[in-house]
């Protein structure tokens, strides 16, 4: 009995010791990526700005903040007011760039049914998968073929096909591109008889989400708006103040300075709040 639990114990030390010495199978193996996953790298990417380097974007919120704040303090002479506007204008790139991720979620959402509709049409016709993808490159929507292309590129480089779908999901940075990739991943490994049947399948889901989510978009419209409207309002009254330096004059003090900072901080708040209460979840990317 002593020696049957000796080689249990010896045979589970094995294992384990094996685990940490042994390479990573390919399937565990992520691709390499040219440069750190933070925030502002995620949003450069989402936004279709892979090649910015996120020192980029922090130098052109410094670099816009510092010329308002210049040009408010040459027309109000007030460093208080001059220094609000300066922080308010330091966030108007970062606020562009998550508009542009907006517009490019929306663009890509209504594309991907069509690409889907695309390659089921070339499977059908005969092609192979991997020619069916760089055929997208070519004939699918304007919004996906820079993707596709770099996709066909790397895979005639290459001819690894599993890199070339790692690398085509980063280039896309979707949670609908990822789905779609990980199904073709999965096609491609198990070689599966039916993916015409499977891409159609995810075509119907497709356009029936992005119906489901147009109808809700329409209904919220008027919440951010709003939320818009009612923080720009109190800084474009400050904004035409600070055309008259006497009028001002009074932000210089203490108490006006508390009054900004306390301004500046509701209104924040509030929009937040606004914008947490209006927004729609958002679809998060599970197989990255």
């Amino acid at each position: 009995m002593g020696t049957l639990v000796g080689l249990c114990l010896g045979l589970g030390l094995l294992l384990v010791a094996w685990y940490y010495v042994s390479p990573e199978p390919a399937w565990r193996v992520k691709p390499s990526r040219p440069r750190g996953h933070g925030r502002i790298a995620q949003l450069l990417e989402q936004a279709g700005m892979p090649r910015v380097p996120p020192w980029a974007l922090v130098g052109s919120c410094a670099g816009l903040g510092v010329a308002v704040l210049l040009v408010a303090w040459g027309v109000s002479r007030s460093w208080t007011v001059s220094l609000a506007f300066g922080l308010l204008a330091m966030r108007a790139p970062t606020t562009a760039l998550r508009a542009r991720r907006r517009r490019r979620a929306d663009a890509l959402a209504g594309a991907w049914p069509d690409v889907v509709d695309d390659l089921t049409s070339a499977v059908r016709a005969g092609l192979a998968l991997p020619e069916a993808l760089v055929q997208v490159g070519v004939r699918g929507p304007e919004e996906l073929r820079p993707a596709f292309s770099r996709f066909a590129a790397h895979y005639r480089a290459g001819g690894r096909f599993s890199e070339s779908l790692d690398e085509l999901k980063d280039l896309l940075s979707d949670p609908v591109g990822d789905r779609f990739v990980e199904a073709l991943r999965v096609a491609r490994d198990v070689g599966g008889n039916d993916l015409g049947g499977l891409l159609r399948t995810l075509s119907g889901f497709l356009r029936e989400d992005n119906r489901t989510r147009g109808e809700l978009l329409a209904r919220q419209g008027w919440t951010v708006n709003g939320a818009r409207v009612a923080v720009a309002a109190p800084w474009a009254v400050l904004a035409m103040l600070s055309l008259r330096p006497a009028a001002v004059a009074a932000y210089d003090t203490a108490g006006g300075a508390a009054v900004l900072v306390g301004g500046g901080v509701a209104c924040l708040l509030a929009y937040r709040l606004m914008l947490r209460i209006g927004r729609l979840p958002a679809e998060p990317r599970v197989f990255t």
